[in-house]
């Protein structure tokens, strides 16, 4: 959900006190919740929450730990380095469903197999987190969010153990990520670009659960394992309490990435060549593919030395995306429109030569747009390179 509503809030923790005297004698029924995608680029991946409807008095409430607003000062920023920080919320569930309905989204529903004292433990740790002083916690993507949050509120309230079930097949962040943005290329090519070489490290079963649909295919095979070694299955039913219609895909460029990235190759080499039959220098070609490329430089380097996110700081692709062309540029644009040799070029030639060689022994997939945007850049250099060398 992208809001909470502030009027379902406070509702609910005026009547929560009420509610909490009442569940010793009321029966309850706690479900987790997974909702399919949506088309927002944070709900490309899909929601969690945990539903805890009593029979008796008629309530019926959803938590969920996906509570931001981008009204937050600075949120894209802070969310880029890992400092973002989201709260935990409670709505109705009959305005919880209507949202995603609304939406075309479906939810699909497990209802958990917890006894009476573990089903109140649950409660008092949604209540405990709702305080005023608990509410917030700081989001990480991978490792703490919507979905880790509820799986972890429901082992606390176990009494023993939750087991879940082996993968059949091992997978990286990014893998899992690509499994959802797969008809959204830019973007992925957001996330490629971002994400180092942490995000193609195998990771197992239990870090796979930051994705909401991994979580629910954990669950429908887990056990609780009691002190005693008892075992009894985590789910004890299943539906579909939201029959979504399906969410068409957003719109983006017509164009990929990919295509985007080889068409400037293309240009590049088109123009360049043109350059060197009349003699000419296209300066202003050299200013836009280095500002292009030191702007997205800024963004790398910054998450690579500031950002919290554990994932970001290993990413090679800095070799070719840094602030270096950004600083050099009116030098390099100078020394061209007067025929002046520097040796930026050849620094550059020689980098991207050696990034192209050792990438393929690099454990990281690169986002699309590294290959032709690397050979742009040692295009022009080259082509700077042996021009220089041909006046003398």
């Amino acid at each position: 959900m992208r809001s909470l509503k502030l009027l379902c809030l406070f509702t609910f923790l005026l009547y929560a006190n009420a509610i909490a005297r009442a569940v010793a004698e009321d029966s309850m029924e706690v479900s987790l919740l997974t909702c399919s995608p949506g088309t927002e680029v944070y709900a490309l991946y899909g929601h969690t929450a945990i539903r805890i409807c009593n029979e008796t008095t008629g309530e019926d409430w959803v938590f969920h730990y996906g509570v931001f607003s981008f009204s937050q000062p600075h949120f894209i920023w802070r969310f880029a380095l890992g400092e973002c920080d989201y709260q935990v919320g409670a709505v109705p569930f009959a305005y919880f469903a209507k949202e995603y309905e609304a939406r075309g989204s479906s939810v699909y529903q497990q209802t958990l197999n917890l006894t009476s004292a573990e089903k109140r433990r649950l409660w008092a740790l949604l209540l405990e987190n709702m305080q005023p002083e608990n509410r917030e916690y700081r989001y990480n993507f991978f490792y703490d969010n919507c979905t880790t949050r509820a799986r972890d509120r429901i082992e606390e309230a176990v009494d023993g153990e939750v087991v879940y079930p082996r993968a059949d097949t091992v997978h990286t962040y990014r893998e899992i990520i690509h499994q959802y943005t797969g008809h959204y290329p830019w973007a992925e090519l957001g996330n490629d670009l971002c994400l180092g070489a942490e995000a193609d490290r195998p990771i197992t079963e239990r870090q796979e659960m930051f994705a909401p649909f991994y979580m629910l295919h954990y669950a429908d095979g887990a056990v609780i394992r009691d002190p005693e070694g008892h075992e009894r299955p985590l789910v004890s039913g299943k539906s579909k309490v939201v029959a979504g219609r399906g969410v068409g895909v957003q719109e983006e460029f017509p164009l990929s990435p990919w295509a985007c990235g080889w068409l400037l190759f293309a240009l590049v080499a088109l123009l360049t060549a043109a350059e060197r039959w009349k003699h000419a220098c296209f300066w202003w070609m050299d200013m836009v593919l280095m500002s292009l490329v030191g702007i997205m430089g800024l963004v790398l380097t910054a998450l690579f030395f500031f950002s919290d996110h554990p994932t970001v700081g290993s990413n090679w692709q800095i070799w070719v995306f840094n602030p270096i062309p950004l600083v050099a540029m009116p030098w390099v644009v100078r020394c061209g429109v007067k025929g002046r040799k520097t040796v930026y070029h050849a620094f550059n030639a020689l980098v991207l030569i050696f990034f192209i060689i050792f990438s393929a022994f690099i454990p990281q997939d690169f986002c699309v747009v590294v290959v032709p945007l690397a050979l742009t850049l040692l295009l022009r250099s080259c082509s700077y390179v042996v021009s220089y060398q041909k006046r003398q």
